[in-house]
């Protein structure tokens, strides 16, 4: 991945061209692919997700990507606080699939309006996890707890960059159904890239770990 130092003051930066677009593609597909595969044994999932989010914050903010040293030592400190965010997360995602799963086949009554209901809540809740993985990588990717009652802060104060983070993930969602699946984890480096970008359309009040 590369570095982009800050420019001193005074000196004129040099303009981005298409090497520079190509350049941050390749990495974010990278980072895409080595998150799924460390988060291949699913419990592991709750640290890789914070260590690339850190690593995309650290991007965004200072113009270079964080070392592979730093990146997988945030990796190993979030093991422990990532492991009940990553069955909660299985867990939350194993109901609603049974929910949707059983109104498709009309084992449970309610129909379209439970269907939309459903859909409903399930779009909610990935816009509140996208914050959530957001503000994660604002505290080097461990600060699970801190991230998810800042995100819910974020998500009420300002319903509708909410819904822009919703949106964000639900296409990324329906590409990972559409593509091919070796896409899948490029995808994912793309998705964490949009979703930070999202956050940053408006003023946030950073919650960084002492």
């Amino acid at each position: 991945m590369d570095s982009r130092a800050d420019s001193p003051p005074g000196r004129r930066e040099p303009a981005r061209d298409w090497r520079d677009t190509v350049r941050d593609a390749a990495d974010l597909a990278l980072l895409g692919i080595l998150t799924v595969l460390a988060a291949a044994p699913v419990l592991t999932a709750g640290a890789a997700v914070g260590a690339a989010s850190a690593a995309v914050h650290d991007w965004l903010t200072t113009g270079s990507w964080p070392t592979a040293r730093r990146t997988v030592s945030r990796f190993g400190r979030g093991l422990l606080p990532g492991l009940p965010v990553a069955l909660i997360v299985l867990a939350t995602v194993g109901l609603l699939a049974a929910n949707l799963t059983a109104l498709a086949a009309g084992r449970v009554p309610g129909g379209a309006v439970a269907s939309s209901l459903t859909t409903a809540v399930a779009a909610g809740l990935l816009g509140y996890a996208a914050a959530v993985v957001v503000e994660v990588g604002r505290t080097g990717g461990i600060g699970w707890r801190t991230a998810a009652v800042q995100a819910a802060r974020v998500c009420l104060d300002h319903p509708g960059h909410w819904a822009g983070l919703a949106g964000t993930t639900a296409v990324a969602a329906l590409l990972g159904v559409l593509v091919t699946p070796v896409a899948v984890p490029i995808l994912a480096g793309y998705l964490l890239a949009a979703v930070h970008a999202v956050a940053r359309r408006r003023p946030v009040v950073r919650a960084e770990l002492p």
